[in-house]
């Protein structure tokens, strides 16, 4: 095994207890008219050539964890060409070894159900966590090309899992800044309203700031090893976190910004600005990393984010590879794949439109695998 790989180790620890998808039903979801699967509690290998269904497969297991899509912004992109309504269901081995049944239900009218063991969630946003899973694809590519609306969206998404106090703040914050873009967008807006507001952000920000503060803190050493494993490099991969925050509380800054914001018609300043930098030997890796140094950044950088919610649930999330292999040579496949069949991972779900390839590859790693074919949405158990 690879000397790096060895010295990651240090990081894992095992875990008695995992999370499997024992059996997943699928319903009208994209190109999926309807599907009935029953997986393997370690590797489970979906092949098949581009546009037949496999990442569709992911994405669905992706959203019954939460609660909506890991590609599409509007679920009005998840229907199945002329159907009104997608269902997904599974049923899975909880960490305690007991099995539950998730069941989520989607309307074109915009009405979404989440139900465990036939009981209804209060709130969907209960469920976001309940089953931790990760997702590594293609579109990561995103975090490094886009704007920091998408690097925000991922560190969202990781600290609502973990974390409800954490989404509660950030939907509270997020209500009162459209509340407050509003008022803006008002010419004869009182500016005591807006004061009032200001406290309420300011006291909601305080907590997010410092939850993504320490949630980068410990992603950065982890993400380095990675890097290294996965990559062989020499390169310095790091993470810095931007953020107004560091310089005044949130009331502060909104105060000072009242006048721009007045012009702007809308808030130019607080969390929803924060951004998340990636940078390789000090610069910005979208500018100077290869194809192949981004790829492995954003496995890297998934990857860390699995070991921090490992260490925060006490078992192994659910892992999603969609693709990995693309832009990857030989080499750093066999690395990551070194990685992800060892004990310190739980259920693992890879896509490749190569058999051969994947087999050659997976064969030599692990006897608990299972393989399935994909076509036009169906789905078949070799």
């Amino acid at each position: 095994m690879h000397s790096d790989i060895l010295a990651i180790r240090p990081f894992f620890h095992n875990f008695a207890n995992v999370m499997t998808l024992k059996h997943l039903s699928i319903l009208n979801y994209k190109n999926i008219a309807e599907a009935e699967i029953d997986f393997s509690p370690g590797l489970n290998c979906i092949i098949g050539c581009n546009g037949e269904g496999k990442t569709n497969l992911l994405d669905a297991i992706y959203y019954l964890s939460m609660t909506k899509s890991a590609f599409a912004s509007s679920d009005k992109f998840n229907f199945r060409h002329g159907t009104e309504e997608f269902s997904i269901a599974g049923t899975y081995k909880m960490e305690n070894g007991l099995s539950s049944r998730f069941a989520l239900r989607m309307s074109s009218k915009g009405e979404k159900k989440v139900r465990r063991d036939d009981k209804p969630y209060g709130k969907v946003s209960e469920h976001v966590g309940v089953i931790p899973i990760v997702m590594v694809s293609p579109a990561d590519i995103s975090l490094v090309s886009e704007s920091g609306e998408e690097r925000r969206r991922f560190v969202n998404s990781v600290l609502s899992q973990m974390d409800k106090e954490y989404l509660s703040a950030l939907q509270q914050y997020n209500r009162l800044l459209l509340q407050r873009n509003k008022i803006l967008k008002d010419q004869g807006y009182d500016q005591s309203l807006l004061e009032v507001i200001d406290m309420r952000m300011s006291a909601l920000a305080d907590p997010i700031f410092h939850a993504r503060k320490r949630f980068v803190e410990d992603l950065k050493p982890i993400v380095a090893q990675y890097y290294k494993a996965v990559s062989g490099g020499s390169e310095m991969v790091d993470i810095e976190y931007e953020s107004e925050l560091f310089k005044a509380p949130l009331d502060q800054i909104l105060a000072s910004s009242y006048e721009r914001d007045r012009i702007m018609k809308h808030t130019t300043s607080g969390i929803h600005r924060d951004d998340f930098a990636f940078r390789m030997n000090g610069h910005p890796i979208r500018r100077y990393g290869s194809q192949g140094q981004q790829k492995s950044f954003l496995v890297s950088l998934k990857f860390a984010q699995y070991e921090i919610m490992k260490q925060k649930y006490g078992f192994a999330p659910m892992l999603l590879l969609d693709d990995v292999f693309d832009k990857l040579d030989m080499g750093r496949i066999s690395n990551l794949l070194q990685m992800v069949s060892g004990n310190d991972f739980g259920q693992i779900f890879i896509t490749d439109s190569n058999k051969v390839r994947m087999a050659g590859i997976v064969d030599g790693l692990t006897q608990d695998r299972a393989y399935y074919d994909t076509l036009s949405g169906t789905f078949t158990r070799l």
